[in-house]
């Protein structure tokens, strides 16, 4: 095939014009010979020494693992365009029809993605007081042990023993980035400390509190993994420690009973204080109801609330959101 000869000293400037040009031929390895390298072209180029050569086809390494998986085609549809990945853990949502093609799909996951070691597959619903859900194995290493990294920290845990959700880092960093330097945080469901120890970057002390003994464990780790001596580990009901606390900061991140925790949360936050609470939603109206009920709370203690920020976090489910909704209490 048609080829540019360029000296090596002049090999990236000649790749560089070749690409704006639009004519260096994909699919092919470049060659050396010698103190000269060739690049596979498309055509003539005016400017640079062509001649003819021989090159090898480099394989193109699959972008999705669907574009290798191996199932029916009119199952093919139902497949997942996303998955989470905690550390190198995969965990994929597949509907019943794929179920028992699930070692099929876990092979062709480790096949495009290399730095997974290991593949599951959501067995059920998050539940229970510890918020964990059963995981399916299908293939790569049978462990759910993992270090996660996200926002400059690290974060071992098990994600069969604990909740955690990746898809929550870019709401941790705006937190991070409203705390201010000096503030007491109260993380009243800190699990194994995403948000506790990327605040206690900025905070002057930080109360994770959680019920979970595994979270604890874990977020006892992440404190010694990420060098976080400003932050105290509780293993508790967090009704059993509200009060007892005044923060500057309120983190409230159980979106599905956090309305449940309105009181013990505005009674743990300084007068002037920030709570940043979660919760879920339908589409046609995000955030009135919740609202509602902050309101009544702060009625009930004789406080009152300003709504600082309302957000969509991110979809949770078919016209479901989970959202933030971010108030002062005074």
């Amino acid at each position: 095939m048609l080829a540019v000869k360029v000296p090596k000293k002049e090999a990236e400037m000649a790749r560089r014009r070749l690409l704006e040009l639009g004519i260096l031929a994909k699919g092919y390895s470049i060659k050396r010979e010698g103190d000269f390298v060739l690049f596979p072209v498309t055509g003539p180029v005016n400017g640079f020494e062509l001649v003819e050569a021989e090159f090898e086809r480099t394989e193109r390494r699959p972008h999705s693992y669907r574009e290798v998986v191996e199932v029916p085609a009119e199952l093919r549809q139902l497949l997942p365009s996303s998955f989470d990945i905690i550390g190198d853990i995969a965990i994929i949502e597949l509907p019943e029809e794929l179920m028992p093609h699930g070692r099929a799909i876990g092979g062709a996951i480790l096949k495009v993605h290399r730095h997974i070691k290991a593949v599951f597959a959501k067995g059920g619903k998050v539940e229970g007081e510890y918020r964990v859900r059963e995981l399916i194995h299908l293939a790569g290493e049978n462990r759910t042990e993992t270090v996660h990294r996200e926002n400059g920290i690290r974060l071992k845990l098990d994600v069969a023993r604990v909740y955690y959700t990746p898809r929550l880092a870019t709401e941790r960093m705006r937190v991070f980035e409203k705390t201010q330097p000096g503030e007491i945080v109260f993380d009243m469901f800190a699990g194994v400390g995403p948000y506790s120890i990327l605040l206690a970057r900025k905070a002057d002390l930080v109360f994770a509190v959680d019920l979970n003994p595994w979270a604890v464990k874990y977020l006892e780790e992440n404190i010694r993994l990420n060098k976080a001596t400003n932050i105290v580990p509780v293993l508790s009901d967090v009704r059993e420690v509200a009060g007892k606390i005044k923060a500057d900061r309120v983190i409230m991140n159980l979106p599905k009973f956090a309305d449940r925790f309105l009181k013990e949360a505005m009674l743990s936050v300084k007068p002037g204080g920030i709570i940043h609470y979660y919760g879920f939603s339908p589409e046609e109206d995000l955030f009135s109801e919740h609202e509602a009920k902050i309101k009544a709370t702060a009625r009930e203690l004789g406080f009152r609330v300003e709504f600082l920020d309302r957000r969509k976090v991110r979809p949770y489910a078919p016209r479901q959101f989970n959202i933030a909704i971010d108030f002062r209490v005074e």
